[in-house]
């Protein structure tokens, strides 16, 4: 693949990816003064965030199908085109109602994004350079949330939060235009050994979850998108209630914590796992594993802080959070290692649907509602008999803040995923190189063959595929 053309292609998803976390994470900036336009509770606030993921994990299933048969980057342009018209719409709803369903539809649109731009990496960089491209990629992800709290906070201080929606939308028109000029490469073209064609023995799911390292992988995504979903939804109304702060302050606060804190994560991530990589085929998910041990303590070191002390709070969560996003450098390639080619859009998109709909639609519901229980718990400690919104309000700093000790909790559990998933990961991406050179030659061998995989000494039966 030529150089320049697969660069000019990262760029661009990288700036989708962008847009992509940006538009969806807006929300999040806005949400506290949408909650008191519309006196809303935290779980309604919570469902807002829901209501996008749902359909994200949902309609994800068959997009990356469509990934794996299309053109990805026709997919890619209709997707953006369609997520950017809809966020331009939630600057004009006046309801919960309408807001809901239009974030249904944006969620149509950007669970269009990571399938396609997943697998194009995959045929775009090969196996050695792959989690720095992809870190690249996930770039988007902490620069996009960065720059809607930089942009969003300010502009809802000044102008209200319907203008702040207007203003997300633009950017996407040029991001779909330019996917169009997107090189589309051949499946499977950056592969160290010729892929054949593999016999289908069942569905394109049954194929991609018949791989042991696939489930501690998907189990891991939905707790992490949990965190990161409820971290997002609710950083900066914890800031604005808990540490004081006005909309503004607290967007900047919010982008250094949740946004440029990523870059590092992932950019250092995708060079750790790349060069832990070709020392260890286990590498990747050790390194996982280790930073989520550090992000724990460090998380709840954040949480211990008094109230009223922003910089208390940012300073260790910050750290946390780089090091949780290390996660989707070590993980996101392991996934292309470990899936064939002609699967990689399908089980990225089965990945994300465990990620979304699992994690990121509970995440913003479960926080709101334990947020909402222990403040009515605060209220009735301090001898509160009628709990109504006015009454809770005083309460919500506190009810918030009890609510996000869930997230170092989860930290602990996530590094146990990862751990498992590197006991059973070199084994798995030794079984898919031994495919791929049992069928370079056209087809699938007999089932009496058996291919001897250098890495491991051991056989394995070339018809099992990636299995």
């Amino acid at each position: 693949m030529d150089r320049k053309r697969a660069s000019f292609a990262l760029a661009v998803l990288f700036a989708i990816n962008t847009m992509n976390f940006f538009d969806r994470q807006v929300l999040g900036v806005v949400g506290e003064q949408i909650r008191k336009e519309w006196t809303l509770s935290d779980t309604a606030l919570g469902a807002l965030g829901t209501a996008f993921t749902l359909v994200y994990a949902i309609v994800g299933l068959p997009l990356g199908r469509l990934a794996d048969t299309l053109r990805r980057r026709t997919i890619l342009a209709v997707g953006v085109f369609v997520w950017s018209a809809l966020t331009a719409a939630s600057g004009v709803c006046r309801s919960f109602t309408q807001l809901f369903v239009v974030r249904l539809g944006v969620g149509l649109g950007e669970a269009s994004c990571a399938p396609a731009a997943s697998s194009l990496i995959g045929d775009l960089f090969p196996a050695a350079k792959r989690s720095n491209a992809l870190s690249v990629f996930m770039l988007g992800l902490p620069i996009g949330i960065a720059l809607s709290f930089l942009v969003g906070g300010p502009i809802a201080k000044a102008y209200g939060w319907h203008l702040t929606f207007f203003i997300a939308a633009v950017p996407g028109a040029v991001c779909a235009i330019a996917a169009l000029f997107m090189v589309e490469p051949r499946r499977g073209a950056a592969e160290a050994h010729a892929v054949g064609t593999r016999r289908r023995e069942g569905s394109a799911l049954r194929l991609v979850f018949s791989i042991p390292s696939m489930w501690p992988i998907v189990v891991s995504g939905a707790l992490h998108n949990f965190n990161m979903y409820a971290i997002g939804a609710f950083l900066a109304p914890l800031l604005m209630r808990y540490h004081k702060m006005d909309i503004a302050h607290a967007g900047y606060y919010a982008m250094a914590v949740y946004g440029l804190s990523g870059v590092p994560g992932l950019v250092l991530g995708g060079l750790a796992a790349d060069a832990l990589g070709k020392r260890s085929r286990r590498g990747r998910m050790t390194l996982s594993a280790c930073t989520f041990l550090a992000a724990a303590p460090l998380t709840y070191a954040a949480l211990e802080s008094p109230a009223m002390s922003p910089a208390g709070f940012a300073v260790p969560m910050s750290l946390g959070v780089a090091a949780m996003y290390v996660y989707y450098s070590a993980t996101y390639s392991t996934i292309q290692d470990l899936v064939e080619p002609s699967l990689r859009g399908t089980a990225m998109a089965a990945y994300f649907c465990a990620m979304y709909l699992l994690g990121g639609s509970l995440g913003p519901i479960v926080m709101g509602r334990l947020s909402d229980h222990f403040a009515q718990a605060a209220a009735g400690a301090a001898g509160i008999t009628e709990i109504t919104a006015k009454s809770l309000e005083p309460f919500k700093g506190v009810g918030l803040h009890g609510a996000m000790y869930v997230i170092p909790a989860l930290n602990v559990v996530l590094a146990a995923c990862m751990f498992v998933a590197s006991r059973t990961v070199p084994r798995d991406m030794a079984r898919l190189e031994a495919w791929m050179r049992a069928t370079a030659g056209g087809g699938d061998p007999p089932p009496s063959d058996d291919v001897r995989d250098p890495a491991l000494g051991v056989r394995t039966a070339g018809t099992t595929g990636a299995a």
